[in-house]
C-alpha cells in the first residue's frame, strides 16, 4: 500500500524536487503551496500555510480523499536579508511567519491524525544557517534555528505515539531561492559595504551549491525513514561544518562565520 506524504512549498526548489522523489518511491504525494506549477503525478493543493484555516482545510482534504497521512515534509519558505538594525519589524514578523508558524499550523493540522493511526513521519527544512547564524541574515537564521529548536522538542512529545521527528539542515543549494530573497541594503555606506558584500558572497555559493534534484532524494529519504537522528546536515561537508559547530569553541565558531560573511 503506497503512503500518503504531503510536502509544503512543493511548486519548486528542494519542495518539488522532494515531492518527485516520493513519488518515484512509490508514495502518493501531495504539494500544498499557493500557486500550482503542474507536476506529473503529484496531487496540488492550493493554501497559504501562514492561514491556519486554509492549513487545516488543506490537510483535510487529504484525509477526506485518503484516510490518513504517513509522511509530512514542511519546506515552504523563504529568505530575508539586511543589517538587523535597518529590518522593518513587519518583515522580520513576516520572516517567521512563514518559516515557523507557517511549518507549526501544517504540523498541527497533521498531529491529531497520525497521533489516531499511531504512526507518522515529520520532515523539516532547518539550515546549516540555524546552527551556525548568517550575518545580515539575521531572521533567517533566527527562524532555521527555531525550527530545529521545535523538531527537538516535539520529538520528545510525539514519540509514544509512534511518530517520529527529524530536522534536515541544508546548505547551499543552487535553486530559485536565492533569486527569490527579498535583499535590503539600506545603510550599507555606514555598514561601510558590508551587507552588499555578504549576500553576494552567501548568493555566490548558493549558486555553486547542490542542485535542488540531490536535496530533494536526500528530503526523501529520510522522510522514507521510519527513525533517524534529529538534526541531519544535508551532505558530507556541511556534515563535517555541523561537526564542527559542536565542537569549537562557540567564540571562535561565530569568528570564522564573520569572517566569511561580515568583512
Amino acid at each position: 500500500m503506497a503512503e500518503i506524504a504531503v510536502v509544503t512549498g512543493g511548486s519548486s526548489g528542494i519542495g518539488r524536487c522532494t515531492a518527485r522523489s516520493l513519488l518515484d518511491a512509490g508514495c502518493r504525494v501531495y504539494e500544498l503551496s499557493r500557486r500550482e506549477i503542474p507536476q506529473d503525478g503529484v496531487i496540488h493543493l492550493s493554501a497559504d500555510v501562514t492561514d491556519e484555516s486554509q492549513a487545516l482545510a488543506a490537510i483535510g482534504r487529504v484525509i477526506g480523499a485518503e484516510g490518513r497521512i504517513d509522511i509530512l515534509v514542511n519546506n515552504a519558505g523563504f529568505g530575508i536579508s539586511g543589517a538587523a538594525e535597518n529590518t522593518r519589524s513587519a518583515d522580520a514578523h513576516r520572516q517567521m511567519e512563514v518559516n515557523l508558524f507557517g511549518m507549526d499550523n501544517v504540523t498541527r493540522a497533521v498531529l491529531p491524525h497520525m497521533r489516531a493511526q499511531g504512526r507518522g513521519r515529520i520532515v523539516c527544512l532547518s539550515s546549516i544557517a540555524g546552527i551556525l547564524p548568517i550575518p545580515f541574515q539575521l531572521w533567517y537564521s533566527v527562524s532555521k534555528s527555531a525550527i530545529a529548536s521545535y523538531c527537538l522538542a516535539l520529538a520528545n512529545e510525539v514519540r509514544p505515539f509512534g511518530i517520529t521527528v527529524c530536522a534536515v539542515l541544508p546548505g547551499d543549494i543552487a535553486t530559485g531561492f536565492t533569486d527569490a530573497r527579498e535583499k535590503s541594503e539600506i545603510g550599507d555606506d555606514v555598514y561601510a559595504g558590508r551587507i552588499a558584500r555578504s549576500v553576494a558572497g552567501m548568493e555566490r555559493d548558493e549558486r555553486g551549491g547542490m542542485t535542488p534534484e540531490y536535496a530533494g532524494r536526500f528530503v526523501a529519504k529520510y522522510a522514507l525513514k521510519r527513525n533517524s537522528r534529529p538534526l541531519v546536515a544535508m551532505g558530507f561537508s556541511y556534515k563535517c561544518v555541523a561537526l564542527l559547530a559542536k565542537l569549537l569553541p562557540r567564540r571562535l565558531s561565530n569568528r570564522i562565520v564573520g569572517a566569511l560573511y561580515a568583512k
